[in-house]
């Protein structure tokens, strides 16, 4: 039995393979780095399996705090255990995207799933999940309402900061004006797009483009990054532990 560990600013995952590659549990915890979510996703993906610590043969870490933990055999990068996780689900894949809650990536593949260039923005909140936590903050309504709200949008509203903090103050304003809450959630989801698509143009996008992350969950964020780099965009399956499947891939390798 083989284990990946993701261990993200804002969320823990853990995969289980066996030696056929076959997934036999996964687990996300929404609490990441310096707090005990890796321990707690480890724990749950054993639970689940119905397996104990030493039926692991090897374990390897990836992520934002895969320096902090102390339990695997081997540290692998995110950007390789993601290329190695998106084409074992999507062999197809030539440019993934993944949206973390402190940071973004964008990662093109070759035909035979080795890395040929990346890109991440990792030095500011704009593009990443955490503004769009702070945008569904402000429009009192959980991360997960947030998709749904900006549906209902009969006119989107621009956001033309770049900063988080001045998007929020120019949100407050907007609602302060009348701005109806659906507008500025499509305006927020338009926002992220943006500066995302942005960044995959600094190394151009050939498909198939293939989505990871939390963020991959919500459509409305999904449709908005469709329309902005003009090629469709397939959701992963497990799109949330496509890190730690790839961890776990390597650990399998190795």
């Amino acid at each position: 039995m083989f284990l990946g560990v993701d261990i993200g600013s804002s969320s823990s995952k853990a995969v289980i393979l066996n030696n056929q590659r076959e997934v036999l549990s996964t687990a996300v915890i929404n609490t990441g780095t310096g707090t005990r979510g890796p321990e707690k996703a480890v724990a749950t993906a054993l639970e689940q399996a119905e397996l104990i610590t030493s039926d692991i043969e090897y374990t390897v870490v990836t992520g934002y705090g895969r320096i902090t933990y102390d339990k695997a055999d081997r540290q692998i990068t995110e950007i390789s255990c993601h290329g190695r996780g998106a084409f074992f689900l999507a062999p197809q894949a030539k440019t993934i995207i993944d949206i973390g809650g402190q940071d973004a990536k964008i990662i093109r593949l070759d035909n035979n799933g080795r890395i040929e260039n990346f890109v991440m923005n990792e030095k500011c909140a704009a593009g990443t999940g955490r503004f769009l936590e702070v945008m569904a903050r402000i429009l009192d309504c959980g991360i997960g309402e947030l998709s749904d709200l900006s549906l209902r949008t009969t006119k989107e509203l621009a956001i033309s900061s770049t900063c988080t903090v001045f998007a929020e103050s120019e949100v407050i304003s907007q609602l302060a004006a009348g701005a109806a809450k659906e507008d500025v959630a499509q305006g927020a989801h338009r926002s992220v797009a943006n500066r995302i698509a942005g960044l995959a143009a600094r190394i151009g996008v050939r498909q198939k483009v293939v989505m990871t992350g939390g963020v991959a969950l919500n459509a409305s964020m999904v449709a908005c990054l469709a329309q902005e780099i003009g090629h469709e965009i397939t959701v992963l399956p497990m799109s949330q532990v496509v890190g730690a499947l790839g961890a776990a891939l390597y650990a399998v390798e190795s």
